[in-house]
């Protein structure tokens, strides 16, 4: 049952010294409920549990009944069980002057594991991370990995000298040099929604990636897509394909796919989070509860200036680690990736007014709102939304809405509309796809789970 917007916020203020112990508690056991993706091997060994690798927690997991069998999930481990095993004493880094010069490592073959959402794919790629001894490895978000990729290959640019006037500059391809201190830094890679939708990505990930498995990197992956589907109807697709020939050769190809969104299972609700544009007074609701949960923030509300690599974001409302925001200035501006990823440093809640329906004219603004809810998700950042639409039909799938610059992309490039509607560029295909993502995961951070488990300021008076 929902709670009114009073009552949520009298949720907050119930947590008691008693009654926030017994729910740390309750939540530290449950950390590994299904599909929910936290590191879970660190919390079963603070809690002594000693578990020898990822398919012994996920066994005794069943056994305290904090999960429930799942024949996938099990497969899917016990595979990444024999990884972990491998991995066992595995270094890339060369063992002598010898070896550095002279031979490569051989890595392991990592694992490509891909199925719906909500099937738990992050959660057994968590186990799996969690258990392997090393301290080269790195668990990243896919879109923030390639972020960093492009800035490390614009650096490296920059450091290069000028050319003199009048002479040609000689070639001069970085992917090699970046993928060379990646490996550096890690000999795991593990990435949580493998998606290519950018055909900047797309285009140099054969050869960073070639060059990655060359210098004995494991790769460890989770996706929506099979591997033949990435990119699927992208701009100079062809270009793209060898990748998938590569990603093939050093990864084994595991499916997870219960059929079952585990995200979506009943579970205790925070109180109502979603509102809509057409409830009476509900603007005014959401300026109580922003102001509820500003009571206890050791600030004053006011406009705040993020700091986004030497550029400056604005938001117009914020008081400590809440920022009220509205769609218009997370989406309809330029905005990505990195700045998100500020937000999720400074702000442990945030409010999104006013997301329209998203039909095609606004394909842009639909892609930033799924990269800013999977940052908020991975960061564990609330979430409160005003919408115009309910939450599953907020994204319409319509070339009818096909905005007028679209059509003039397509005389630019001599496509006719038929030939066009197949191209995930126009038909928005790739943000549909990616969208039922994110309404599996703005579910789940309507959870009282979630919600506890992200109040900062509470963790800190924990610890």
């Amino acid at each position: 049952m929902l709670m009114s917007p009073s009552s949520l916020m009298g949720f907050r203020f119930l947590l008691t010294e008693q009654f926030f112990f017994r729910k740390v508690r309750k939540t530290l056991t449950e950390f590994c409920r299904q599909g929910h993706s936290v590191a879970v091997g660190r919390v079963a060994e603070e809690q002594g549990g000693g578990f020898g690798g990822p398919l012994d927690h996920y066994s005794g997991l069943i056994r305290a009944g904090t999960l429930r069998e799942d024949e996938h999930q099990r497969e899917v481990l016990q595979k990444l069980d024999q990884l972990h095993r491998t991995l066992r004493g595995y270094s890339n880094t060369p063992t002598s002057l010898f070896s550095r010069f002279f031979t490569k490592p051989m890595p392991p073959k990592g694992c490509y594991i891909y199925g719906d959402v909500g099937t738990g794919k992050t959660m057994v790629m968590d186990m799996f991370y969690s258990h392997v001894e090393t301290e080269k490895k790195k668990r990243v978000h896919f879109h923030g990995f390639m972020l960093d990729v492009h800035q490390r290959i614009h650096r490296l640019k920059q450091s290069m000298p000028k050319r003199k006037a009048g002479k040609m500059a000689k070639s001069y391809d970085p992917i090699a040099p970046v993928a060379e201190e990646i490996s550096e830094e890690a000999c795991l890679l593990c990435f949580d929604e493998f998606q290519v939708t950018d055909i900047a990505d797309a285009m140099i990930l054969k050869q960073l990636f070639e060059n990655l498995f060359l210098n004995g990197v494991v790769v460890v992956a989770t996706s929506n897509r099979p591997p033949e589907d990435l990119y699927k109807n992208g701009l100079q697709r062809v270009n793209f394909v060898p990748f998938i020939a590569v990603l093939q050769k050093y990864c084994q190809t595991l499916r997870l796919d219960s059929g079952i969104d585990y995200r979506k299972q009943n579970r205790p609700s925070a109180g109502k989070l979603y509102f809509l544009s057409s409830e009476p007074d509900v603007e005014a609701t959401l300026d109580k509860m922003f102001d509820q949960l500003a009571f206890k923030q050791n600030d004053i509300t006011r406009p705040r200036v993020l700091n986004v690599h030497n550029r400056k974001v604005r938001l117009r409302k914020a008081c400590g680690t809440i920022a009220d925001c509205t769609f218009e200035e997370l989406c309809d501006r330029p905005l990505g990736a990195s700045d998100y990823l500020e937000m999720c440093r400074l702000f442990d809640t945030v409010f999104i007014r006013h997301i329209p329906l998203l039909t095609l004219n606004k394909k842009t603004q639909a892609r930033r709102l799924i990269t800013l809810v999977d940052t908020l998700y991975e960061h564990k950042v609330r979430l409160v939304i005003l919408a115009d639409q309910p939450l599953e039909n907020i994204f319409v799938h319509d070339m009818d809405h096909c905005q007028d610059e679209s059509h003039v992309l397509m005389d630019d490039l001599g496509l006719k509309r038929e030939e066009a509607s197949s191209l995930s560029i126009f038909s928005g295909e790739e943000e549909k796809f990616a969208f039922q993502r994110t309404v599996s995961r703005l579910t789940e951070m309507q959870t009282e789970d979630y919600w506890l488990e992200g109040d900062r300021s509470l963790k800190q008076e924990l610890f």
